[in-house]
């Protein structure tokens, strides 16, 4: 993780004698995002959910001497937030959990985090605080599971993607994937928390092993479950014209494979478009899973 201070009143108006603002100069950036979501197949009911929003900065004009055409303005910074989480759990309880997590981390993002003030700003404040956001999303699941002796035990995979302009921050803990599209290249920039992960990291067995091993789907790290404590991942990427961000959890991963998933991003530029083709071929071959799909296309001037 780098940092990178920059002192932003260091020049002076000729004029006046008072310092200005000197900031870099920041690239445009537009971002077209689209997301879906399918119970699938086999299950009854859908334990995924997601988030796609918008952050911008405002002003609300409550009352003014000058003529104004209408009352909130809006600056041209933005950002976004996109989450997708895998809940888990007996009934309903893992639809409840990742919703409890999403849920939380949108009211974190919008009361605590100042996401405009991080645009020059070291990294590790605003990695913090997004670590605290899933902390809290945590703590949340866990007490309201203490709480309903029918949510005992209920816990989500949470991935979260927080863009400000070129910089995209990815959070994590599950065994749901964020992947970069780049120049054709599909890379997982997640790691899975899974059983199987770690015999794959350890030499015990191999990649495509992993695939159909028997304990695939047992997940070691969650936001809620039996104990409180998650551990998060984070990761920082600097995005580049025509990037593509893919969210998904494992009911697309698991019945197709990165080739097919890395041909359906390059083929489609519709983010909507490609979220539905996704889960379409999920369906075709079996879906037994929840599938949730979050396309997000970087064009970068």
């Amino acid at each position: 993780m780098t940092s990178m201070t920059t002192n932003v009143f260091d020049e002076a108006d000729d004029t006046t004698g008072e310092f200005v603002p000197v900031r870099p100069k920041r690239h445009k950036v537009s971002v077209e995002i689209g997301a879906e979501t399918h119970a699938g197949k086999v299950r009854t009911n859908n334990e995924d959910s997601y988030l796609v929003a918008k952050l911008a900065k405002s002003m609300r004009i409550c009352r003014t001497s000058l003529s104004v055409d209408w009352a909130t303005r809006f600056s041209d910074e933005e950002g976004y937030l996109m989450v997708v989480a895998d809940g888990m759990g007996g009934a309903a309880a893992g639809e409840k959990a990742s919703q409890l997590a999403v849920e939380t981390i949108e009211a974190f993002v919008l009361n605590v985090v100042k996401w405009f003030l991080h645009l020059e700003s070291d990294d590790a404040v605003l990695t913090g605080e997004l670590r605290r956001a899933f902390e809290r999303a945590d703590s949340t699941i866990i007490e309201r599971a203490r709480n309903d002796l029918r949510l005992q035990g209920m816990g989500t995979t949470l991935t979260m993607a927080y863009s400000v302009g070129t910089d995209l921050f990815i959070v994590h803990a599950g065994d749901s994937r964020a992947y970069l599209l780049r120049d054709g290249e599909l890379r997982q920039v997640t790691n899975d928390h899974t059983l199987v992960n770690i015999l794959v990291q350890g030499g015990a067995i191999t990649k495509e092993a992993a695939r159909h091993h028997a304990r695939r789907n047992v997940v070691t790290n969650v936001v809620g479950g039996p104990t409180q404590g998650v551990q998060t991942e984070v990761h920082r990427v600097e995005v580049q014209d025509g990037d593509v961000l893919l969210l998904c959890s494992d009911g697309l991963t698991e019945p197709i494979e990165d080739e097919r998933i890395a041909e359906v991003l390059a083929r489609h530029p519709d983010a909507e478009f490609a979220c539905r083709r996704l889960i379409d071929l999920a369906l075709q071959a079996g879906a037994p899973d929840n599938v949730t799909a979050l396309v997000a296309r970087y064009a970068v001037r």
